[in-house]
């Protein structure tokens, strides 16, 4: 038989000063539990350890995720797909020391090259990969790019997104875009580049590397709008250009571009030789 354990035996009355050390020992257990709950929630999310960025072209982005824009207004991703317009996506963190604002650089300085202007012709999507990342970190962001963008104007079309780390993984799985979290830095390694998606929310291309050159923009942008931005300068350039999956980028195709070359000589050819003839008549 175990002391303190019969069912006969009794402890006699409570004493008051035991009752609120135990009262307090409990409430300091429940702060505990809520203070460890609470880091724990605002730790990163422990992924995996591969870090790639694979192509899913014409994957079809979940649309009803739900994100914080830099105003803290709560988001779908459908509403930046509702207006008939090509995006630009891309991923970072806000707090990133060294690559995200190399890519950032990137973008701004390839999007300042480009004729077409953001909110206008495109849209373009920053989302930051850090659940601990805040709309008021988003606005910062946001503010510092679109002045080095230097179309004040574009505010409207460049949106900075936070979310929750559920919803990030979503949109990233989604896309190919594969990162992972070291804790001994506390930093994210992940891949470099932006995805361009068509209207409807559709993977169209991808552009890797640090620096996005403003006709890789502007192909890819043409291409993923069905050719309803662009000119027929556009179009000229697709015909002697195409697009390279394993570089991300538009090189020049040979083939069609000799093949264009000579389109335009045997037109050229025709109409000499229509201008001959009726010189010829006119003579007679």
């Amino acid at each position: 038989m175990m002391i303190g354990c019969h069912p006969e035996r009794s402890e006699g009355p409570v004493r008051p000063g035991r009752t609120n050390h135990r009262f307090l020992a409990t409430l300091g257990m429940t702060l505990v539990a809520v203070r460890l709950f609470a880091a724990n929630s605002a730790t990163p999310p422990q992924l995996p350890s591969e870090v790639s960025f694979q192509q899913k072209l014409n994957a079809q982005l979940p649309l009803d995720l739900m994100f914080r824009d830099e105003s803290g207004k709560v988001v779908r991703l459908r509403d930046f797909f509702n207006h008939g317009k090509p995006v630009i996506l891309n991923f970072m963190y806000y707090r990133c020391p060294m690559l995200c604002p190399m890519v950032m650089e990137g973008i701004s300085s390839g999007l300042t090259e480009l004729k077409f202007d953001a909110g206008k012709e495109f849209d373009v999507i920053t989302v930051s990969i850090d659940p601990r990342d805040m709309p008021e970190d988003a606005a910062r962001k946001k503010d510092m790019y679109i002045k080095r963008y230097g179309r004040l104007n574009a505010a409207g079309g460049w949106h900075f997104l936070t979310g929750h780390e559920s919803v990030i993984r979503q949109l990233t799985n989604t896309v190919g875009f594969h990162y992972a979290y070291d804790p001994a830095r506390d930093q994210f390694a992940h891949g470099t580049g932006v995805v361009v998606l068509t209207p409807s929310g559709r993977v169209s291309r991808y552009i890797y590397g640090f620096e996005y050159k403003a006709r890789d923009l502007r192909l890819a942008l043409v291409e993923a709008s069905a050719s309803k931005i662009g000119s027929p300068v556009d179009q000229l350039l697709l015909l002697c250009y195409h697009y390279d999956p394993a570089t991300g980028r538009y090189s020049r195709a040979a083939m069609n571009f000799v093949r264009a070359g000579g389109v335009a000589t045997v037109v050229g050819l025709a109409g000499f030789i229509i201008i001959m003839i009726r010189r010829e008549r006119r003579g007679q």
